[in-house]
């Protein structure tokens, strides 16, 4: 990937600044999506059993994007950073532990829980103790996304991608941050489609990044909506018509239902984007195979850039296009 241009300060759209799908008060979403081993280690860490958690993280191993959703969803939990620090005492040096401290510090500091700064230097502990995990770097792009400088998320990319260059998680959150510069010439030419389509077309074949062009036309939606550019109404935008977005949907979608390696632990965040492109380009019947798929691992982003209860706005196109 060539190197990327110079952040231009765009209007930053309001978003989740983890990047992460968050669970809300009605347990409508959770970040562990359809994991049935992180469904398990987190439950058992909320109620003060620990083991679980510990042998989650030592059989991931170095799948790097499962680990980074594993850790990041961990996390989230509120003792997370206490349980890191107890494990850390009882077994020094441990690599698991550490990444999880960092992880855990991270999201503490977008609670505005603790200042930013001590979170960095947990992911830089973190990365100096294991330096092919790519995890601790995502933690210091999790801050970059929402606390800045911005040169960090990039800086923070460089590094991630260098250990591990389809990092799903990774490119989620720089497209989400680039599509918030400002465009310039025809509508369908802002930079972000640019890089979205390079890197997928750079990413292995049975890489989930094939889908990262329509990642980056929602969330180039998400900021024209948010800054008055597109109506909030996606049927009266033409966002979604132009020829350049008909054929990334359809690439995508035809790439989606060739895909064989539906295991990947984010892929129902592929999957929701996709259905909520299709959905907001008026193509019920493609939406609709991929609501069946997604069951009811909704994710509140791209949800949200139509309607502030992203919850009903799932439901309503899943109604639309099952035609119930």
């Amino acid at each position: 990937m060539p190197p990327l241009p110079p952040l231009l300060g765009a209007r930053r759209a309001p978003t989740d600044p983890s990047g992460e799908t968050a669970q809300d008060d009605s347990g409508a979403f959770d970040a562990a999506l359809d994991d049935a081993e992180l469904h398990t280690a987190r439950a058992a860490m909320a109620q003060g059993r620990r083991q679980a958690a510990r042998a989650l993280l030592v059989h991931t191993g170095d799948d790097w994007d499962r680990r980074g959703h594993r850790l990041t969803v961990l996390a989230q939990d509120p003792y997370a950073a206490a349980w890191a620090n107890d494990w850390l005492a009882a077994e020094p040096g441990s690599a698991d532990a550490t990444a999880l401290l960092a992880l855990a510090r991270v999201h503490r500091a977008l609670r505005g829980k603790e200042e930013p700064d001590g979170a960095r230097e947990a992911c830089d502990t973190a990365a100096a103790l294991a330096p092919a995990d790519p995890t601790p770097w995502l933690g210091r792009m999790l801050l970059a996304r929402a606390l800045g400088p911005e040169r960090e998320l990039l800086d923070a990319f460089t590094e991630l991608r260098r250990r591990h260059p389809e990092h799903h998680h990774a490119h989620h959150l720089l497209i989400a941050r680039l599509a918030e510069r400002p465009a310039g010439g025809r509508a369908e030419s802002h930079e972000v489609y640019d890089l979205a389509e390079l890197a997928a077309g750079e990413a292995p074949a049975d890489s989930p990044l094939a889908v990262l062009p329509v990642v980056a036309y929602a969330e180039r939606y998400r900021v024209l909506a948010a800054t008055g550019l597109a109506p909030a109404d996606p049927a009266a935008s033409r966002h979604w018509s132009g020829p350049r977005a008909r054929r990334i949907l359809r690439a995508c979608f035809d790439w989606w239902l060739e895909w064989e390696h539906d295991e990947h632990p984010r892929r129902h965040i592929d999957l929701n984007h996709l259905a909520f492109a299709l959905t907001c380009a008026g193509r019920p019947a493609e939406a609709a195979v991929l609501f069946q798929r997604i069951g009811e691992h909704a994710t509140p982003a791209p949800w949200t850039y139509t309607h502030l209860d992203p919850r009903a706005a799932f439901h309503a196109a899943r109604t639309r296009a099952l035609g119930q």
